[in-house]
């Protein structure tokens, strides 16, 4: 069995549907059901015995504990984090409780619950704790790909927030033994994702008709990596990974964002076109955010030559499962685009949005 934090929300909940489509081994899914964090990501799971939710925080450490005595989990898998930048330009307060106060708590119960094993138990527990390039800073435009090397430079409320974690994760291993594990993966998108993010909240815009709003002059380079391949890439490194190592994650497609949003508008006008014209005439460019980062982008040879793993999508094909998906699934995108997303996008990109 395995404990997976934040498995409800979007990348999450993804890992817990592929672990449980390819693994007959239980998870017990512990989150908070923040605004990103929607059952109904789960709902193909209802009454399967493999997978029990407990709707908690992470920082409710004697909640944990309790969690690990009682199902005694091989792993912890944590996802469990507030993740949108501009949400932290805003409100960094939130970040700060969950990213960091929340990590020290699990930490300290996973911490107490591997002292407390003994043998096969012992050897084979791990703490996989999930995070991000953005820990590492901004990239110039020639500069190489970011490393497991590369020093923490964290620019935002939210990297920040990110990289105080990790480095207690790391602490915990050095200090205290723990066989802890993490990943800092690329911008990710596929199914399930909240769309505040930048490529469903392009797909949902356009098809309604409205303005699709790009920060800046939409030159800002990242680097995209398929839902699916990430959580192929954890489960690897859960698998094999060294215990307090470190393994980036990238999809090895970088873009900018102004060309991310004309190719979904260029697929979305072959997939279902407007009958008022192309999807790209409702291109938007908008006052950028503070602070932001040009580029990320990924080296992840550490993974592939230590552990074999590769990205199976590139961006043309993860982009059309994606829009694909967002296509069948209208009722999903419709209940969550409640009045308080409607808010915050109001209030992020002005009323007229």
């Amino acid at each position: 069995m395995i404990l997976v934090t934040g498995g409800a929300g979007f990348i999450g909940a993804n890992f817990v549907l592929d672990w449980l489509a390819q693994h007959d081994e239980p998870v017990i899914n512990l989150d908070k059901l923040t605004y990103a964090g929607n059952l109904e990501n789960l709902a193909t799971l209802e009454g399967d015995p493999r997978h029990v939710f407990v709707k908690a925080d992470i920082g409710d450490q004697a909640l944990v504990e309790r969690l690990l005595a009682e199902h005694r989990p091989r792993a912890v898998v944590n996802f469990a984090a507030e993740s949108h930048v501009d949400r932290s330009i805003h409100g960094p307060s939130e970040f700060v409780t969950t990213n960091v106060v929340g990590t020290f708590a699990l930490l300290e119960a996973a911490r107490g619950y591997h002292a407390g094993l003994t043998g096969a138990e012992l050897d084979g527990f791990r703490f996989l704790h999930i995070s991000t390039d953005e820990v590492y800073g901004s990239l110039a435009a020639d500069d190489p790909a970011f490393t497991e090397a590369h020093a923490y430079q964290p620019n935002s409320p939210y990297s920040a927030s990110k990289a105080g974690a990790d480095h207690l994760v790391r602490a915990y291993h050095h200090t205290y033994g723990l066989p802890t594990l993490t990943t800092n993966c690329s911008n990710n998108y596929g199914p399930y994702q909240f769309p505040e993010k930048l490529i469903p909240l392009v797909i949902h815009n356009a098809l309604a008709g409205r303005p699709l709003p790009i920060y800046g002059d939409g030159s800002n380079v990242r680097d995209w990596l398929y839902v699916g391949d990430h959580c192929s890439g954890i489960r690897r490194v859960l698998e094999a990974g060294r215990p307090g190592a470190v393994y980036n994650i990238g999809g090895e497609n970088e873009w900018t964002n102004i060309a991310i949003v004309r190719h979904i508008c260029a697929r979305l006008d072959a997939h279902r076109p407007d009958p008022a014209g192309p999807y790209d005439r409702l291109i938007d460019f908008v006052t950028d955010r503070p602070g932001h980062d040009r580029r990320y982008a990924i080296d992840a040879t550490r993974l592939r030559e230590e552990l074999g793993w590769r990205p199976a999508e590139d961006f043309a094909s993860g982009i059309e499962r994606t829009i694909a998906w967002y296509l069948e699934h209208p009722d999903w995108v419709n209940r969550v685009v409640s009045g308080a997303y409607r808010e915050w996008v109001a209030q992020q990109y002005g009323d007229a949005r």
